[in-house]
């Protein structure tokens, strides 16, 4: 395979998962019936760029499903970090009811019902089903389609090129990376100003987060690599911030590299100095990640073969795209975590993909109160102990495996 970017042949690897199903694939009680797809999980460093990218198996259309099941506006702390972002967009940019907001990957709205809240025009663009509806019951206009080059040209031939172009968790996302962001210098006015979120790969790879690596995630992105990118599709990074969403992320701030006219901000050489010194453009800062997942699968696969022989009971909360990749990296089945809880009603009386553990609503985890429970999304544990504890889960040990094995109880969260 050659890079998605820059087509160089892809010769160094970061890490082989084994074979899994896509992590969003959830199955029905029929499907348990039927053979699973799976598909190589293995990702590759592009040494020209830098771009870290999974082998190509499957297809996005495959991946992202008219019913699939992830909905942004089941985390608290997600919605409240849109409310934030919205808020701090609007007092940068000076946006209001003369400005046009655009989301690419809107999903249920989550975050565009705050721009439509302060009256400014915003639309989003989402091509998955299931969320797309979710969106427009909330009174915002979505448009059901992938984005890319010709969107872009579509809407800005029509009179929807945008003061503000959002693209929260979404640039990971994209197979056809360069198509993507050509999309983007197309739909922005001259001065209009896209921002970017996404896992920075420094943290990925400083504290281990091998679980937020699946098939619906392509890239795994440095500021390094995307800097190169947006250079080849007409945008220029002009700022970057750090945060703490999804076990560290970046918010990176783009503008239309012939007409933007706002200057390039100090944080921006800080932070690629910063992914120099740690070996992000050297084959040498991408040794031994193999090594450190196997690690954590051990210990983790230890604790609940321990557990079980001791009769414990474990159950796990959060059917999360990252963890299916931790449970079936780890050969881990319903025999060692009896159950997975969820809030997410599309989730609820179907199965994990891959492990088959059972989805169930969070009361089951009330009523039957198991010894451990494990907490798939980590990034939200804080979140989630204090959801459960004060639900009546307040003597149950908790557990988290990645970056490394914990075991703790409410207090320690």
């Amino acid at each position: 395979m050659n890079c998605r970017h820059c087509s160089a042949k892809l010769g160094l690897e970061l890490i082989d998962l084994g074979n899994s199903p896509p992590s969003n694939s959830y199955l029905s009680a029929g499907a348990l019936l039927e053979p699973e797809r799976t598909f190589p999980l293995r990702v590759m460093i592009c040494e020209r760029c830098w771009l870290v990218q999974t082998l190509d198996f499957a297809d996005a259309q495959e991946l992202f499903s008219a019913d699939y099941a992830y909905f942004s506006s089941f985390s608290t702390s997600w919605l409240q970090h849109a409310e934030r972002y919205v808020a701090e967009m609007v007092g940068r940019f000076e946006l209001g009811p003369q400005s046009h907001v655009v989301e690419i990957a809107s999903n249920d709205g989550y975050l565009l019902q705050y721009v439509k809240a302060r009256g400014i025009p915003c639309m989003g663009i989402e091509p998955t089903t299931s969320t797309a509806r979710a969106s427009r019951e909330k009174g915002i206009e979505t448009l059901e389609v992938f984005f890319g080059a010709e969107v872009g040209s579509r809407l800005a031939a029509s009179g929807k090129q945008a003061d503000l172009i959002a693209a929260n968790n979404v640039l990971a996302h994209v197979p056809d990376i360069n198509d993507f962001l050509a999309g983007f210098n197309r739909l922005l006015k001259s001065q209009g100003v896209a921002t970017f979120e996404f896992p920075h790969l420094l943290r990925l790879l400083a504290e281990n987060q091998f679980d937020t690596i699946y098939h619906e995630h392509f890239s795994y992105l440095s500021l390094t690599a995307v800097s190169k990118m947006f250079a080849a599709n007409g945008l220029a990074v002009f700022d970057v911030e750090e945060l703490p969403t999804h076990g560290g992320s970046l918010r990176v701030f783009a503008q239309n590299a012939q007409t933007g006219r706002r200057p390039i901000g100090d944080r921006v050489a800080i932070l690629l100095q910063r992914e120099s010194d740690a070996g992000l453009s050297s084959a040498r800062g991408y040794e031994g990640f193999q090594l450190r997942a196997e690690r954590v699968k051990d210990d983790f696969l230890e604790f609940l073969i321990r557990a079980k022989r001791e009769g414990k009971r474990v159950a796990a909360y959060g059917a999360a795209a990252k963890g299916n990749t931790l449970l079936n990296f780890s050969g881990i089945r319903r025999d060692l975590i009896s159950f997975v809880a969820d809030r997410n009603p599309a989730k609820q009386g179907m199965f994990l993909p891959g492990s088959r553990i059972p989805i169930v609503d969070e009361h089951v985890l009330y009523r039957e109160k198991p010894d451990y429970v494990v907490i798939l999304p980590w990034n939200l544990k804080s979140e989630v102990v204090r959801q459960l504890s004060s639900a009546g889960l307040s003597a149950a040990r908790f557990v988290t495996a990645v970056p490394r094995l914990e075991i703790f109880g409410s207090g320690d969260a």
